[in-house]
């Protein structure tokens, strides 16, 4: 095994996020959405490293300031940080916090990331292109799909 994903039994919900190219408008930024079990050293979308160890999920929007154009279709992601930095998965971090939380995974000065979007809601586990696993299921009744394997060719 690679990794073990387990997501929350119900989805998050807030104010829906407003802004181009949200595919998940309903789940609040900072919002827990699950658990990561990296059995071996691994990299996140941005081919960042990552130690094996558990990760908390919480979810991010790429902003939209001109420094990240092309780098996805949709600003959705998951924002991996270690679960010893994250107690409380009923917390509401802000974008800022989220983000300097998860700089803690990937060493660096950028989150680790995930890429997530609106999925099929069938739990399947599907290869996409070149080099993209994504794993389609829901989060409670909401369809996603995030790729767990694969990198970003940008």
């Amino acid at each position: 095994a690679v990794m073990e994903v387990w997501f929350r039994k119900s989805a998050p919900s807030g104010p829906a996020n407003s802004g181009d190219s949200i595919a998940l408008p309903s789940i609040p930024v900072g919002a827990f959405l699950g658990v990561v079990k990296l059995e071996i050293k691994g990299e996140d979308r941005r081919g960042q490293s990552l130690q094996p160890g558990l990760y908390t999920m919480r979810y991010v929007l790429m902003p939209s300031n001109g420094d990240h154009l092309g780098a996805a279709p949709q600003r959705d992601f998951a924002a991996l940080i270690p679960a010893a930095d994250d107690k409380d998965p009923n917390a509401s971090p802000d974008l800022d916090a989220t983000v300097k939380m998860s700089t803690k995974a990937s060493g660096t000065a950028h989150p680790a990331v995930l890429s997530l979007s609106s999925g099929s809601g069938n739990a399947t586990f599907t290869k996409e292109a070149d080099h993209d696993w994504t794993l389609n299921t829901k989060i409670g009744d909401l369809p996603v799909a995030i790729i767990l394997l694969g990198r970003v060719e940008a």
